[in-house]
C-alpha cells in the first residue's frame, strides 16, 4: 500500500521544477494548472456521459467537416473557459474553432502563452465507452501585449514551452512535459486531485508494438506497405512478428505505446496524401512528449517538430515511437520515393 505521505499531487511537483528555473514567476505552473482544473470537470462530464444527455451528436460539423459531439463542444467550451480565466494565455486554437479565440480582456491580454488543442481527441468512440483523451501544446507569444494572434500559434514545435495529453480511460491521467523528461499523474477521484504515478517515462525496450489502421491498406504509399510487412515477418531476434493494436484514437494508441513500447502510424494515403492528423495540436505535442521519452517523431521523410506551420488546421503524416522503428519506415519511404 502506497502511504499518502510518499505521494506527490501535480501541484507539488510542477512548484518543485519550477525552482529549476531561477527566472520563472510562475505563469506557465498556473497554466498547466488550468488545463488540469478543465480536465477534472471533462473528466466528470464523460462518466457521467450515459446518466446524462450529453451522448450523441449536435447536427453540426466542425471545421474539419467531421460531425461534432454534444461532449466535443463541453469539453471544448470547458477549456477555453479555464484558460480565459486563468489569464496567463492570450489566445487559443482549437480542433473546434475555424480561427483563433483570441483573449482581449482584463484577465488575459497580457498573458504569455497560447495554447493549440484538440479539446476530445478520439470523440467518435465515445458511445463504445473507448479511451479519449484532450491534447495541447503550450507557446510562448511572440506579439506584442493584447489578444494573441495567429502569428502567436503558427510556430514550430521546436519552440513548445509545453506539451501533453490528458487521457479518460479505466484511470484519467494528465501527461506533460516542459522540455525535461515525461511525468504522468493519475487523478485520485476521491479527492480530484492528480497525483504523480508514472515518473521519468520512456519508450521501454524492446518494443513489439505496431498501431495503424490496415483497413485502409490498398490507399497506403509503397514504403508503408512493406513496413507492414516487415512487422510481421518472423524474426526472433529483432522481435519480430510484432503484435498489431489499433484503437483509433490517437491519445490511447500513443499512450498504450509509450507504456508498452511500440509505433504509431497514420501516413498519407491516395485520399488524403497530408493524413488526417493535425499538425499544431495532434503531431507537434505528442512528437514532442515522443522525444522527451527517447523516442522520435516524423512525417516520413521530416522531424515533426521541424515543420514550419502554415495554417491553424494544417494535416501531416505522422509516424512516432521508439526512435530505430520510426528510423524504419523512414528508411522505406525515402527508397520508394526515388
Amino acid at each position: 500500500m502506497v502511504h499518502r505521505s510518499k505521494i506527490t499531487t501535480l501541484t507539488e511537483f510542477i512548484i518543485q521544477r519550477q525552482s529549476e528555473y531561477p527566472h520563472a514567476k510562475g505563469a506557465l505552473t498556473r497554466l498547466l494548472n488550468d488545463i488540469a482544473t478543465a480536465a477534472k470537470i471533462v473528466n466528470r462530464e464523460i462518466n457521467a456521459a450515459g446518466l446524462v444527455d450529453i451522448l450523441g451528436t449536435i447536427g453540426k460539423e466542425n471545421i474539419q467537416g467531421e460531425t461534432q459531439k454534444k461532449l466535443d463542444v463541453f469539453a471544448n467550451e470547458m477549456f477555453i473557459t479555464a484558460l480565459k480565466g486563468g489569464g496567463e494565455c492570450c489566445a487559443i486554437a482549437s480542433e473546434e474553432n475555424e480561427k483563433v479565440v483570441s483573449f482581449s480582456n482584463e484577465f488575459s491580454e497580457l498573458g504569455k502563452y497560447v495554447v493549440a488543442m484538440d479539446p476530445l481527441d478520439g470523440s467518435s468512440n465515445i458511445e463504445a465507452n473507448v479511451s479519449i483523451g484532450t491534447i495541447f501544446s503550450i507557446y510562448r507569444r511572440v506579439t506584442e501585449a493584447g489578444g494573441g494572434t495567429q502569428q502567436d500559434l503558427l510556430q514550430p514545435g521546436v519552440n513548445l514551452a509545453a506539451a501533453g495529453y490528458i487521457i479518460y480511460g479505466s484511470s484519467t491521467m494528465l501527461v506533460y512535459s516542459t522540455g525535461k523528461g515525461v511525468n504522468g499523474f493519475t487523478l485520485d477521484p476521491s479527492v480530484g486531485i492528480f497525483c504523480l504515478s508514472h515518473p521519468d517515462m520512456r519508450f521501454p525496450e524492446p518494443a513489439n508494438i505496431y498501431s495503424i489502421n490496415e483497413g485502409n491498406y490498398i490507399h497506403f504509399p509503397e514504403g508503408v506497405k512493406q513496413y507492414i510487412k516487415y512487422c510481421q515477418e518472423n524474426d526472433p531476434e529483432t522481435f519480430r512478428p510484432y503484435t498489431s493494436r489499433y484503437i483509433g484514437s490517437l491519445v490511447a494508441d500513443f499512450h498504450r505505446n509509450l507504456i508498452k513500447g511500440g509505433i504509431f502510424l497514420y501516413p498519407g494515403t491516395t485520399k488524403n496524401p497530408n493524413g488526417k492528423l493535425r499538425l499544431l495540436y495532434e503531431c507537434n505535442p505528442i512528437a514532442y512528449i515522443a522525444e522527451q521519452a527517447g523516442g522520435k517523431a516524423s512525417n516520413g521523410f521530416k522531424r515533426i517538430l521541424n515543420i514550419d506551420p502554415e495554417t491553424l488546421h494544417q494535416r501531416s503524416p505522422f509516424y512516432t515511437g521508439p526512435k530505430w522503428m520510426v528510423d524504419k519506415v523512414e528508411e522505406l519511404l525515402q527508397q520508394n520515393s526515388e
